[in-house]
């Protein structure tokens, strides 16, 4: 068997694992589907294994393609059908996509302002009791764009919960799909960025089988950096929808500023999208979406087990030392892309890496930021983070 053909078996092993793994969801009470409030009872090594399994097959593919690049149109194909795979099963791994209808529905279905008052006002609504307990008392972290996107959404899922979990695993699906897509076209190795963002059966799993909106700020930035060589003003519209989900791409949007090279939005057309949404925003929450930042400041400041300064807390430093390590490493990580930047090369990829490893909140399915950034820039060193990071990142939120 030619290597090339090797890597697709690869892939299509990569495929029945993540399979297996979601139909392992439809399991008489599966600890893989959240339920009220986000509790789960029981454990699922088996799909442990399986994902695992997977990540390793993905392993020997990108091995295997990198050495024979196989046929671009092949490699997509296998990405596509491993990234909608998970959306035979039910909601996996995370209450998240509840939650945004929850918050979607405060504002169209119960009348009042996601950024003012949280689900916790409006108790009886059907989307109070399967959101993560967690942010029942909280207003919305997310950006205005995505917030007026849910409330669409949650008209259309009514009172459904397995009609607003569909809606959010279809959309990250989608927009999973168009990263694997705008990084082939990006990259020279097209079919080596595609097998890295599309056969990742961690993204599978968490995008498609869990909803998370991550996949759109992917899939924007991609789409922005895409767009700007050819229609900067397009390009900057797409920087501001990006912010306008999550706030991440602004530290990603400043190095692009910096850089010299063709990659640069056009300021018209970024402050027209950033005007526009503005405008919706404060005409829906009035400027009660401005006040934001509190309650994203909050979230930030919690800490996830897996988070690396929590790590080095564990390991023996104080919280103090820990938190000094992690912004030493966040200032001069910084300094180095800055530099990079202002010399040609923002290494988008590298730095959300760098966002990854030094934030307190870490969670598996960030990792919808970095890899389509490494993978469409060809950049070995973020590749190597980006995949260090799957590796670590692999089981959590899997019930043990």
């Amino acid at each position: 068997m030619s290597r090339s053909r090797a890597g697709l078996v690869a892939g299509l092993a990569v495929l029945a694992l993540v399979l297996a793994a979601s139909l392992l969801a439809w399991r008489h009470d599966s600890p893989l589907v959240p339920r009220e409030g986000g509790t789960a009872s029981g454990s699922a090594p088996a799909f442990l294994v399986l994902l695992a399994a997977a990540f390793v097959a993905y392993l020997a593919g990108l091995l295997l393609v990198r050495s024979a690049p196989a046929r671009a149109g092949a490699v997509v194909a296998v990405a596509a059908a491993i990234q909608l795979a998970p959306l035979a099963a039910p909601l996996l791994l995370s209450t998240d996509a509840w939650t945004y209808w929850a918050y979607g529905r405060v504002a169209a279905a119960e009348g009042g302002n996601p950024y003012e008052e949280p689900p916790s006002a409006f108790p009886a609504g059907p989307a109070f009791r399967s959101m993560g307990a967690a942010w029942r008392d909280r207003t919305t972290v997310y950006g205005p764009g995505f917030t007026l996107a849910s409330e669409p959404l949650a008209l259309a899922a009514g009172d459904s919960d397995d009609a607003a979990a569909w809606q959010y695993k279809a959309l990250a699906a989608l927009a999973a799909l168009a990263g694997v897509l705008l990084a082939a076209r990006l990259a020279r190795g097209r079919a080596l960025a595609a097998a890295f963002v599309g056969w990742n059966p961690v993204l599978a799993v968490h995008l498609a089988g869990g909803g998370h909106n991550d996949a759109w700020v992917g899939a924007l930035v991609l789409a922005a950096l895409a767009l700007a060589p050819h229609r900067r003003q397009a390009a900057g519209a797409a920087w501001a929808l990006a912010v306008a989900v999550k706030w991440v791409p602004l530290a990603l949007l400043l190095l692009v500023a910096l850089e010299r090279r063709g990659r640069r939005p056009g300021l018209a057309g970024l402050a027209a999208a950033a005007a526009a949404v503005a405008a919706l925003a404060t005409w829906r929450y009035g400027g009660a979406w401005l006040e934001v930042g509190g309650p994203l400041a909050d979230n930030a400041a919690r800490e996830t087990s897996y988070a690396l300064p929590r790590r080095l807390e564990q390991l023996g430093l104080g919280d103090g030392a820990a938190e000094a390590v992690a912004w030493a490493a966040l200032a001069a990580g910084a300094a180095l892309l800055a530099r990079s930047a202002l010399r040609g090369r923002a290494r988008l990829g590298l730095a959300a890496c760098l966002l990854l490893a030094v934030t307190p909140y870490l969670i598996v399915w960030y990792l919808a930021w970095a890899v389509p950034l490494a993978a469409a820039e060809e950049d070995r060193a973020a590749r190597l983070c980006c995949l260090a990071l799957t590796a670590y990142l692999l089981p959590q939120t899997v019930p043990l």
